[in-house]
């Protein structure tokens, strides 16, 4: 299903990959951006234009599913 999708995509389009909100989606892209990297969704920027690569949205899933519950 992930290798469908286009290599890079919009905030919204990675929002719906993630079933979340594009509030929520942006809110991640931030959190990476102010930790360095550290959590959150990365993301380039293209322009002014911000996209997800989609190795990095498979990278953040198996994130939090190595992730211990809190």
């Amino acid at each position: 299903m992930l290798e469908d999708l286009p290599p890079f995509m919009t905030v919204e389009q990675a929002a719906k990959a993630l079933q979340l909100g594009r509030s929520k989606t942006y809110e991640l892209t931030i959190e990476w951006e102010r930790s360095g990297g550290v959590s959150g969704l990365p993301f380039v920027w293209f322009g002014c234009q911000k996209r997800v690569p989609r190795a990095a949205l498979v990278r953040f899933v198996e994130r939090l599913l190595r992730a211990p519950a809190t």
